[in-house]
């Protein structure tokens, strides 16, 4: 059995490294460092941001997200319907600086947790952008650059975008 878990995960090893030309990163919380590693991608943006985010309470990828776009990055931001019912939520917060949410209320939880940076990196995992993923939970975050699944995941949160509404006060 060990020797066959050994071999599946060598050839996965090796699919992952050529199909996007990049091998993925992974991080795990809690304690892990993956708030910084979202805000060192966010501070790598040139040219635009899409997030799908369920829970946002992170000030720092928050703050990383306003300092994109004071840079002229395009940051668009669908939420969940929950930040609409918090006091002051991220979605308070990114609208209150020039960056309008949209809220998907289609679903029962709009559960989704990423970010495409200049159609080129995609951050993805259980992580949820908040300070109790990253010193409480047990989380994961990867960090993939892979065009093929950009597309995929773009034409997703484009979906999204289409029944979401936007966020007021």
């Amino acid at each position: 059995m060990k020797l066959f878990f050994g071999l599946l995960v060598a050839l996965v090893s090796i699919h992952m490294e050529t199909v996007g030309g990049a091998k993925p990163e992974v991080y795990f919380s809690p304690k892990g460092g993956v708030t910084d590693v979202v805000v060192a991608e966010l501070a790598k943006a040139r040219s635009s941001v899409l997030v799908q985010a369920y829970s946002f309470t992170s000030a720092p990828i928050a703050k990383a997200l306003v300092d994109a776009h004071k840079r002229g990055v395009k940051i668009q931001v669908i939420l969940d319907k929950s930040q609409k019912t918090e006091r002051y939520s991220s979605a308070t917060f990114l609208a209150n600086e020039g960056i309008p949410p949209l809220i998907d209320a289609k679903h029962a939880i709009a559960h989704n947790k990423i970010m495409i940076i200049d159609h080129l990196t995609i951050i993805t995992g259980s992580f949820n952008f908040t300070k109790a993923a990253e010193n409480s939970n047990a989380e994961n975050l990867l960090v993939i650059q892979d065009t093929d699944l950009v597309i995929k995941y773009t034409k997703n949160w484009q979906e999204h975008q289409k029944h979401s509404d936007a966020y007021t006060r």
